[in-house]
């Protein structure tokens, strides 16, 4: 999906006198495509301007809180399908937990999703939307499996993290983490004290949780190799302001 100034740059030329034939070799474009941008009637979809990535000087997303939660969704257990036809933003959400399926159902009408809908399976549903313009604000979408390829934020997502930390923090707790009791014996005595984990395969996926955590003041420390956990009683309050239980 090419950007719509890049669209608009054609048009503009064609309407200028050059032949698409012209445009497409200027502008490096299949002549194809540039055929169908200059041919056709311009796209009368308002996805189109809700899309902030798109607009002749891109800017962030409207609502940053539900961005940064949907990002961190995503990074859990989302997968974007780039088809042929026009991509679906799928979240796997468990069903034990129906209000962060209304949650991710919120964010993605707030961010770009005109309409939203539920698949259901065995223990868990899937809440996804169907929109062209989902690739422009998720484009760490991509072939294989989030941990088998290098996950990086760009700058302006970079920006809105560290802007929202406490809802990117949210999105990856309410995905991949969990808040539990944790119980050690010493002496004969048995002591309960809470803390958080968030278990994901991805290096980086770990690496971007912890960066977050690190802009919120939160300690945590790598427990296993995929997993991250904060455990320290003023990490876990400082950490319950943002996330909290799922239930």
């Amino acid at each position: 999906m090419r950007p719509h100034p890049v669209r608009n740059a054609a048009r503009d030329l064609h309407h200028a006198g050059l032949t698409v034939a012209e445009v497409s070799r200027r502008m490096d474009l299949p002549y194809r495509t540039v055929w169908e941008w200059c041919r056709r009637p311009m796209p009368t979809d308002d996805i189109v301007q809700r899309c902030p990535r798109c607009q002749e000087t891109p800017r962030l997303p409207d609502d940053l809180p539900a961005y940064a939660y949907l990002l961190g969704q995503y990074l859990g257990d989302g997968h974007l399908a780039l088809t042929a036809r026009v991509p679906v933003l799928r979240i796997a959400c468990a069903d034990a937990y129906p209000a962060i399926m209304d949650r991710c159902e919120q964010a993605m009408l707030a961010v770009l999703a005109r309409r939203v809908s539920r698949v259901h399976a065995i223990g868990c549903t899937t809440v996804q939307s169907v929109a062209k313009h989902w690739p422009c604000l998720l484009p760490q979408a991509g072939p294989g499996k989030k941990h088998q390829r290098r996950i990086e934020l760009v700058d302006w997502q970079r920006e809105i993290v560290t802007a929202v930390p406490g809802d990117f923090v949210r999105g990856l707790f309410h995905s991949d983490g969990c808040r539990a009791l944790n119980r050690i014996t010493k002496d004969g005595r048995t002591y309960e004290y809470p803390r958080y984990l968030f278990a994901n395969e991805s290096a980086d996926i770990l690496a971007l949780c912890g960066w977050a955590l690190d802009l919120l003041g939160v300690a945590w420390r790598l427990n296993r190799r995929n997993s991250l956990s904060v455990a320290r009683r003023e990490a876990v309050a400082r950490l319950d302001e943002h996330v909290g239980s799922k239930s």
